[in-house]
């Protein structure tokens, strides 16, 4: 499936007991037929209440705390197999939910922000994480400076940047500020410019995988980021090089997400060994 863009496996755990393995990931991410961003695997439920167990892996074999674009891509799936539009599902970042609305758009409610900073975390103490000091390129002239800092369940870095965000070269810079020891986890980077107060374009480079069409967390982040250093309202579109996202941080202090998600095609998959056999190809 895909969200925007973001390439997304979802794999059906259901009645197993084995996981989708790291060495899998990363040989399903190996074939050119079948790359992605995230592996969402659905398990069974482990809390009574929720409708199943969401494990995210990267395409490098690691684990994440939370994406909002592969949920969205879950909760589209579901919806098909079962026809209920309202999800409550669990993941490693907590109780998550997600509704099909009537006109085929997904939201998902991917919680509360955090932005103490051993909470994000960061490897440091910081006493106002709206502006940390980190940066890229000469100490009297960097190229990217002073990010926003917070956790959507997993640690977001946004620059603020007053021109294109095509004008900076995130497929290099993105690797070294993903891996700075300031994100003792790692971090999703994203660049960010606000065209208005409810308008953030974004470019987001993906702790475990790369350079991306679209990051819901990521997204959120930067709605998040920019309202806290007041350069945004609290619900934004979010336009990445996918699409658009709108984002909502509500007044109870959850962050709402809205977008599109999309079959592309079915298969099999050994959980073990990543080898994959295609079914059928949307139409």
């Amino acid at each position: 499936m895909n969200g925007l863009g973001n390439q997304i496996i979802v794999a059906d755990m259901r009645g197993r007991a084995d996981r989708v393995t790291p060495a899998a990931a990363i040989a399903i991410n190996a074939t050119e037929g079948t790359r992605f961003d995230q592996i969402m695997a659905v398990h069974d439920p482990r809390t009574p209440g929720t409708a199943n167990y969401i494990e995210i892996i990267n395409s490098d074999g690691s684990i994440a705390q939370a994406c909002g674009n592969g949920m969205r891509c879950v909760v589209q799936a579901l919806t098909a197999e079962q026809g209920r539009q309202r999800f409550t599902f669990e993941t490693v970042a907590g109780i998550l939910f997600g509704e099909t609305r009537d006109d085929g758009m997904i939201t998902v409610d991917m919680g509360t922000p955090k932005f103490a900073w051993y909470d994000i975390p960061l490897a440091e103490e910081f006493a106002d994480t709206r502006k940390i000091e980190l940066q890229i390129g000469p100490i009297d002239a960097p190229v990217l400076h002073s990010p926003s800092v917070a956790s959507m369940g997993n640690p977001q870095a946004t620059f603020w940047v007053h021109d294109d965000v095509w004008n900076y070269a995130l497929d290099r810079f993105g690797p070294m500020l993903e891996n700075h020891p300031i994100f003792p986890e790692r971090a999703n980077i994203s660049i960010a410019q606000v065209a208005a107060q409810d308008k953030i374009i974004l470019r987001t480079w993906e702790r475990g995988a790369g350079l991306t069409e679209a990051c819901g967390t990521a997204a959120c982040a930067a709605v998040v980021n920019g309202a806290r250093t007041r350069r945004t309202a609290r619900a934004a579109t979010v336009t990445l090089p996918g699409g658009d996202l709108f984002v909502e941080w509500r007044d109870d202090d959850h962050v709402v997400l809205t977008g599109p998600a999309e079959l592309e095609w079915t298969g099999t998959l050994d959980p073990i060994s990543g080898l994959w056999a295609r079914n059928e190809v949307a139409a």
